[in-house]
């Protein structure tokens, strides 16, 4: 829910997932309180939030409450349904917290043999293992060893390793290849899951549990598109959700937020913090302040800092490019499909350009509309082993068609390759190029204004286009390379040249005298 009074924001965050994967439990609703059909018989969970009430003395957040009923199912013959669990959400959330009321009711109460804790350093994965000892120590002093602190934990770094006068066993790990490797494990956390790039870590500790029918695999995180592991089981949990076809044992709860969403709604903000607006959670004040400031770097050109924004704190998916040049949810924002006007041909600019490895050439325009926005547009491309040849054989017949007041390219770049066809050569005594009324243009010492202004204008929503393939496919991988004091599209990432090719289509079409649109009626007359 969420109250606005007099410019004050209140939040309460979200209890429920935005994504999560239904309980097959079907009924009536249960005393879970979100309409579900769970009850104490049908998962776990609702014991383990006793446990964590009555006997360790702090009451859940409501969304933990939640994650342990939901994820807490258990099939018709007693064992949980998931074996393997996502959980996404927000940083500084209480997922730590949750780990430890999970692994203290699974070591005191189901009393399960071995329990082992990873993350991304083995330090990383010790302040859970050694707050939740300690937690056991106060509340459950009873179900220790006498003198736990020297008859029930081994601090030694590589053997950390605690137990109960139970003889059950929790151990830690650094997430690499051999965390888990000689164990037989029935819980394994897995602490900042999407921070494992390879299957090493996943394969160590995941097979650990090959023992035990009973086992469950709990990966905690926030995204990050380097994380094959994370998105290769997200993706699949997800086409679970979408079509009920694939594995029902896997699990995924997400907190995020939308991945078009606005940083600065407050909205979005609640559905991947969940602890927002709850006393002694996090402030909706403070996460607008910090989201205003990253919108605003994005605004001026840098969007690393709304990327970070984004992924840490709005749990949104980004692509595998650590340094986009083009916020994608602005690119959306800017589809608004249309023709590109031919009664303004007056200020119609062009920009060609050819990608790097010469696999792909593109011709774009640009016009600026009566409301100041910039309407781009891929005219042609020309694609394969030959595509400059291409480009250069029939760019003068696309010139004619097209009629721009200004034809613009890149000299310092790839095009450099067909200069000889595009350069404005009737200074020189050359005849035939460029058509009449078209004037050539090299774009050199501006590239840099030419792709920031690109990206700004993006950013500003002041680009509007219909949405095209091609073009949608490189804006969203362009990537920044730095320059001097500014940065420009790289293109030793992919190929960008629809971007450049509309970006300078941009650039021209904004550096043209105004002209003055004539409507068809005065034509007329």
């Amino acid at each position: 829910s969420v109250t606005v009074t007099l410019g004050e924001v209140e939040v309460v965050g979200s209890t429920t997932p935005r994504l999560w994967t239904p309980p097959l439990v079907t009924g009536p609703p249960g005393p879970c309180g979100c309409g579900c059909a769970l009850t104490p018989e049908t998962s776990y969970g609702f014991r383990e939030v006793e446990f964590a009430e009555r006997r360790l003395g702090r009451p859940k957040w409501p969304w933990q409450r939640w994650l342990s009923i939901h994820a807490g199912e258990l099939r018709p013959d007693g064992i949980p349904r998931f074996r393997r669990l996502v959980v996404v959400v927000g940083r500084q959330s209480g997922k730590t917290r949750e780990v430890e009321d999970l692994t203290l009711f699974w070591i005191f109460e189901e009393k399960h043999p071995s329990i082992l804790g990873t993350s991304t350093l083995a330090k990383y994965a010790k302040k859970p293992w050694m707050s939740a000892f300690n937690l056991a120590v106060r509340r459950l002093p009873d179900r220790l060893p006498e003198n736990p602190h020297r008859r029930a934990i081994r601090k030694t770094t590589g053997e950390e390793e605690w137990w109960s006068a139970d003889d059950c066993h929790y151990g830690i790990a650094a997430s690499n290849a051999e965390g888990g490797r000689s164990m037989s494990n029935r819980r394994v956390i897995a602490d900042e899951f999407a921070k494992q790039y390879n299957y090493d870590a996943y394969g160590a500790a995941y097979y650990s549990m090959d023992a035990f029918e009973d086992a469950q695999y709990w990966a905690l995180t926030t995204p990050d598109p380097k994380g094959v592991p994370f998105n290769d089981l997200r993706a699949a949990a997800l086409a679970f959700i979408e079509s009920g076809e694939g594995d029902p044992s896997l699990g995924l709860f997400e907190w995020s937020a939308p991945e078009d969403a606005d940083p600065t709604d407050v909205r979005a903000l609640a559905q991947s913090n969940p602890t927002l607006g709850l006393a002694g959670g996090k402030s909706a004040v403070r996460l607008l302040n910090d989201a205003r400031a990253a919108a605003a770097s994005a605004e001026a050109g840098d969007g690393d800092l709304l990327r970070t924004f984004k992924t840490e704190v709005m749990c949104i998916q980004q692509t595998d490019s650590v340094n986009l040049a083009i916020d994608p949810a602005a690119w959306r924002d800017c589809r608004v499909p249309a023709p590109v006007d031919t009664e303004l041909r007056q200020r119609l600019a062009a920009c060609v350009d050819l990608s790097l490895d010469g696999q792909h050439a593109t011709l774009a325009v640009a016009v600026v509309l009566d409301d100041e926005r910039v309407r781009v547009e891929t005219v042609h491309e020309w694609s394969g082993p030959d595509a400059a040849s291409q480009l250069e054989r029939e760019l003068p017949a696309w010139a004619e068609r097209v009629r721009p007041k200004v034809l613009g390219w890149f000299p310092s770049g790839p095009a450099a390759a067909v200069a000889a066809k595009v350069a404005d050569r009737r200074k020189d005594g050359a005849r035939g190029w460029p058509p009449r009324g078209v004037q050539v243009e090299g774009i050199r010492g501006e590239v840099t204004a030419t792709a920031m202004g690109f990206a700004k204008e993006v950013t500003a929503r002041t680009v509007v286009h219909s949405g095209q393939e091609m073009l949608d496919a490189q804006v969203a991988k362009a990537e920044k390379l730095t320059q001097g004091g500014g940065w420009v599209f790289t293109r030793k990432a992919g190929q960008v040249d629809a971007v450049y090719a509309v970006a300078g289509a941009v650039h021209l079409a904004r550096t043209l005298p105004k002209v003055r649109k004539v409507s068809r009626r005065s034509r007329m007359a």
